[in-house]
């Protein structure tokens, strides 16, 4: 089965060009040549590492599908459902690896650019393969859908979200109700506290709408970590967090503690010095209105 994502590069390649010129006609400030680079250094990497992990993947699926709970049929119904079933699993895990320190290590670097561009939609993870995000798909195969189905829908979902990278379309009207669109992806890319951890949804917002975390566009996002690397080396880009994470747990003083630096939220830390994105929504809360 031809991949999708790699058919579609020529047409990333020409819709980036397109948007720096519309960028260059109008202030020239949505991309810069070396965040740019690294943006796409990213997503060579993502290529090639995916090209070796593919089939112990996909073999897993095999093996789920094995042990399926049911026969489904592939037929337009069964392409329906499990569209619905992957956009929910992609919620899913796309806030737990807001949420997990383990699987945010790996995601971290999708944020860290303090720009915000259709390049940015290319600086994907090399380590998604390490913090085991596929396992959260396992479960697909094994109700009944055939791999190489759920394969092509996650494609499908990631072409989808290569187009809402970008600060040149504004709001759609009711398409936001339903769709993951540039406006509220944007959101998710902000480090403004009150955009924190909001917006996971793949190709629906519906999920967020549902389970409490959407947030509109208001004001515009600072793009960009809570603390920026600053660096556009791209082993920096896909490896920082990581090598953050285990020295956090290697001076951790018990195992409560060991754990929590793991599988706990980014930013905890035992005696406060480290906010995570609860306690920073809760320090703003209990700020007194500016008279």
């Amino acid at each position: 089965m031809p991949n999708m994502i790699h058919l579609a590069i020529p047409a990333f390649i020409i819709l980036m060009i397109v948007e720096a010129i519309v960028s260059a006609i109008q202030d020239g400030e949505l991309y810069e040549v070396k965040d740019t680079a690294a943006s796409l250094a990213m997503g060579i990497g993502n290529v090639l590492i995916k090209l070796l992990t593919k089939i112990p993947v996909l073999g897993l699926y095999f093996l789920a599908y094995e042990n399926r709970l049911f026969d489904i049929e592939i037929v337009w119904w069964s392409w329906i459902l499990l569209f619905f079933l992957e956009d929910f699993t992609y919620y899913i895990f796309h806030r737990f690896s807001h949420e997990c320190r383990f699987l945010w290590a790996s995601h971290v670097n999708h944020h860290s650019s303090q720009r915000y561009n259709l390049s940015t939609a290319l600086r994907q993870t090399w380590t998604s393969f390490l913090s085991g995000g596929f396992l959260f798909w396992v479960w697909l195969p094994l109700l009944g859908f055939d791999p190489l189905m759920v394969m092509a829908m996650q494609s499908i979902s990631l072409l989808y979200q290569f187009w809402i990278h970008t600060q040149v379309i504004g709001r759609m009207g009711p398409l936001e109700w339903v769709f993951n669109t540039p406006s509220h992806h944007r959101v998710h890319h902000g480090s403004d506290v009150k955009y924190l951890d909001r917006n996971h949804g793949g190709i629906l917002i519906i999920w967020d709408r549902l389970f409490g975390t959407f947030q509109a566009e208001e004001e515009a996002p600072t793009y960009g970590l809570t603390t920026n690397i600053n660096s556009y080396n791209p082993i920096r880009i896909a490896f920082h967090e990581w090598q953050d994470m285990l020295r956090d747990v290697r001076e951790a003083g018990s195992w409560r503690e060991r754990l929590l630096y793991l599988f706990g939220p980014p930013g905890w830390s035992p005696d406060g010095s480290r906010k995570t994105v609860k306690q920073l929504r809760s320090e703003i809360a209990e700020k007194p209105p500016v008279v």
